[in-house]
């Protein structure tokens, strides 16, 4: 008896502890916050990028729907966002979500580009501790001058 106690003793106490601890080494959530100039609805040429922009890391309970997880961040001036997350979710559903513009002229968002899924688990092949997500953006409520000639670019010619 006193064996098999110490035998799941040796194999279930290093998992439970493993389990419970933190990251030893956090992931980094890191994206870009854009103004669609040209109401384009993808970053152009003509996409400048939003200092200042305030994001969140949001993670939700896949069953119950609701937030376990949320951690806020600033980019800086180029427009990136760095946010450290120090726990593994595995089971979760994670994005990076977009919650204000500095910007005036540029705060309404661009419509499917409120939110970015992320993956952030150890358990998953990659060996990497940085996750990236995709840009965000917001969109101006006018599009600035020179932007037919920006969207020219990406209209298919007939052959």
């Amino acid at each position: 008896m006193a064996r098999t106690l110490l035998l799941i003793a040796l194999c279930v106490l290093p998992a439970l502890v493993s389990a419970v601890r933190p990251n030893t080494k956090p992931f980094s959530v890191e994206g870009r916050v854009y103004c669609d100039t040209c109401q384009a609805g993808f970053e152009t040429p003509a996409t400048t990028y939003i200092a200042g922009a305030k994001v969140k890391v949001e993670c939700k309970d896949r069953k119950s729907m609701q937030v376990v997880y949320s951690r806020e961040g600033k980019t800086d001036s180029t427009g990136t966002y760095k946010i450290l997350v120090s726990e593994d979710h595995q089971d979760q559903l994670c994005d990076a979500v977009l919650i204000s513009s500095p910007q005036n002229d540029c705060k309404t968002v661009a419509p499917g580009r409120e939110r970015s899924r992320v993956i952030l688990t150890s358990y998953n092949g990659i060996s990497s501790e940085t996750r990236y997500a995709n840009s965000m953006g917001f969109m101006k409520a006018e599009p600035m001058s020179g932007c037919a000639e920006v969207l020219r670019l990406y209209q298919e010619e007939d052959v």
